[in-house]
């Protein structure tokens, strides 16, 4: 485990906010020098404590407007079957998150899609055409409140 000090974890919270900061931006942001951030950062790297750095995109800018949430269950938990089942979510473009996870089921997906039609197009894939999936619960998302810890839309005001 890398050690981390109070610099450290500012620059991570300062670049997770804002992937885009230079390294001026941040030593202004952080009081050290811009080669003292930007060793910093490149140590953060490298330990992979920064995994990368993208753009968060809306969903209808790529046309994936349709967000469902999938619990999975598998068949048994053979080395094969669990085996089979990552290569799938590795392989399945649509599937932008995977969480293995406790209680009913063994794993949760995130999928985002362009409609309703392509949603059930993956369901069927997911339960015929994968022998370790004994079971799938889905749900659709109907409105995006808060993502990555950033609120998508405002509040709704219940006062009248």
């Amino acid at each position: 485990m890398t050690h981390i000090d109070d610099f450290d974890l500012k620059i991570l919270t300062l670049l997770e906010a804002n992937g885009r900061l230079t390294n001026q931006e941040l030593s202004d942001l952080v009081g050290l020098s811009a080669s003292q951030c930007s060793r910093r950062r490149i140590n953060l790297e490298q330990a992979n404590l920064i995994l990368g750095y993208h753009a968060r995109l809306a969903p209808d800018a790529v046309g994936l407007s349709m967000i469902g949430l999938i619990e999975v269950r598998l068949i048994n938990h053979t080395t094969e079957y669990v085996t089979s089942f990552h290569r799938m979510v590795e392989e399945e473009s649509a599937i932008v998150d995977a969480w293995k996870t406790t209680g009913d089921a063994d794993y949760l997906l995130k999928v985002a899609v362009a409609d309703l039609a392509s949603l059930s197009a993956l369901i069927s894939q997911l339960v015929a055409g994968h022998r370790s999936v004994a079971h799938i619960k889905t749900a659709v998302v109907l409105d995006r409140l808060k993502e990555n810890g950033v609120m998508m839309s405002p509040p709704v005001n219940t006062r009248q």
